[in-house]
């Protein structure tokens, strides 16, 4: 990996130390607008329970936080999971937030446990896409629902051959679309909802 590789990576990719804290202050301003979107789309209930996966700087954590009855953050940065920590200290402190250090693989939380799933711009990080998707599907309770965005440019497959990987792991009613951001030269980001029907 490039010097430069490295950087963006540090900052972005594997957020750690200053770079990962800074790269956390660029991804709650440059991500907020999808992060709010995606929290509309799945519209959480405060009957339920949202697993957010990477959640970063924690502003999609916080705004389903707002609406749900209980959210979990799983991220493999320690440095994401602080900023979470601190932009939700009250829910963290109230116990119906909870953040834990684990990956879109290896989420930590019971099978059939989270009502909503919640992903923005964290997909082509996933070491293993199909296992991430398999894990997510094994998480969610039947009826459950999942919502992902990613950026389309950094997408690692098209949106099509991404709705066929999320089948392949048991979803159905499989959704894509493309969503402009409103942010000042956002790209592009393909979304994705699916539900669990057993």
């Amino acid at each position: 990996m490039s010097s430069l590789g490295q950087v963006l990576d540090r900052a972005f990719g594997h957020p750690r130390g200053p770079l990962g804290r800074l790269g956390g202050v660029v991804m709650a301003r440059g991500n907020a607008a999808t992060e709010h979107h995606v929290v509309e789309v799945a519209k959480p209930t405060e009957q339920e329970c949202v697993l957010v996966v990477g959640p970063g700087p924690g502003v999609g954590l916080a705004a389903a936080a707002e609406r749900a009855r209980h959210v979990i953050g799983v991220d493999p940065s320690q440095e994401m999971l602080d900023l979470c920590a601190q932009r939700c200290a009250d829910a963290v402190e109230a116990g119906t937030v909870v953040l834990r250090h684990a990956t879109a693989e290896h989420t930590g939380v019971d099978d059939e446990s989270v009502d909503v799933v919640l992903g923005v711009n964290t997909l082509h990080l996933w070491e293993d896409r199909a296992g991430a998707l398999r894990e997510l599907h094994r998480a969610l309770r039947p009826g459950g629902r999942m919502v992902l965005s990613a950026h389309e440019k950094w997408l690692p497959v098209g949106r099509h051959a991404l709705a066929r990987e999320t089948e392949a792991a048991g979803f159905t009613d499989v959704q894509t679309w493309v969503w402009q951001p409103p942010t000042p030269f956002a790209g592009r980001a393909v979304q994705l909802r699916a539900w669990r029907q057993h």
